[in-house]
């Protein structure tokens, strides 16, 4: 397994084929994020120990997103069977991806504990669904000085944890690597290749800016023709352009992927699930 440096623009390339494949194929790029998540919520329903089941199938749900960025890359239509792909790769994998699930667990629990220092766990509780926003407890952050710096440190802290595991899915997947490995070479491909990663962030942060501008044009329009109804209108898009953005977000991971390693032994294809995808 050889890491790849990549040029700093390269990270704009991954936002636009990020895009360009979820357009490809919409409908089944959405739904399979939306399946799997649905589980997920399902899982974390169980009482104690559901909400940290939930949190250990993170990095396979990513995993599971590559892949349907993978088959709508070559256009063909991500089944919902994908969603299965992973626990069809053998008992090591499924390891080593239980595994890495333990480790992400630990990492949100740490960070949750370390926010919780500054605001008593405010933060913690709204991240991770405890808590509903509402204007009461809005109001309460507003005169809670110590939120700003949970909030801060929290984006921080999550920031590394993301880096931690950006990568270490696939390399389980796709090169078998153990999963201390694949965390550790995940850290050094992100870090050797900062300047991408920036340009990539930027690119995501200026995409959900414009979008965001783009809703509130449409929500003035709207106010002008429905009156009344605007609300549900509004609600309605805002979900719907979330859904998309955080879809396209993860399809583009899989191109982060190629184009900072190597292909599995020096071969030009990924062989998942008994599909072959092609490595380019």
């Amino acid at each position: 397994m050889k890491l790849h440096i990549v040029p700093a623009k390269t990270g704009l390339q991954w936002v636009k084929l990020g895009v360009q494949t979820f357009w490809r194929q919409p409908m089944a790029l959405t739904a399979l994020l939306f399946l799997s998540m649905a589980a997920v919520s399902i899982i974390g329903i169980f009482p104690i120990i559901g909400p940290y089941l939930a949190l250990v199938l993170m990095p396979t749900v990513f995993l599971v997103m590559m892949l349907g960025a993978a088959e709508a890359h070559q256009d063909r239509v991500p089944r919902p069977s994908l969603i299965l792909a992973p626990f069809k790769a053998g008992k090591p994998r499924i390891k080593a991806l239980a595994v890495l699930g333990v480790c992400y667990t630990l990492g949100i629990v740490a960070i949750a504990a370390l926010t919780s220092l500054f605001d008593d766990g405010t933060l913690a509780k709204i991240s991770l669904g405890n808590e509903p926003m509402t204007p009461e407890l809005a109001e309460q952050i507003v005169q809670q000085p110590g939120f700003q710096i949970a909030l801060w440190t929290g984006f921080a802290l999550y920031n590394i944890l993301a880096m931690l595991m950006w990568h270490a899915p696939a390399l389980v997947q796709w090169h078998g690597v153990s999963p201390i490995k694949a965390i550790f070479f995940s850290v050094v491909a992100c870090l050797r290749n900062f300047r991408a990663f920036f340009m990539y962030a930027l690119g995501w942060m200026g995409l959900t800016i414009a979008a965001g501008l783009a809703l509130s044009l449409v929500t003035v329009l709207l106010s002008a023709l429905l009156g009344s109804a605007v609300a549900l209108a509004a609600n309605i898009l805002t979900i719907m352009l979330g859904m998309g953005l955080v879809t396209m977000f993860l399809t583009s991971a899989v191109f982060t992927f190629r184009d900072c390693f190597s292909p599995p032994d020096h071969e030009r294809t990924l062989h998942v699930d008994d599909v072959t995808y092609d490595y380019k």
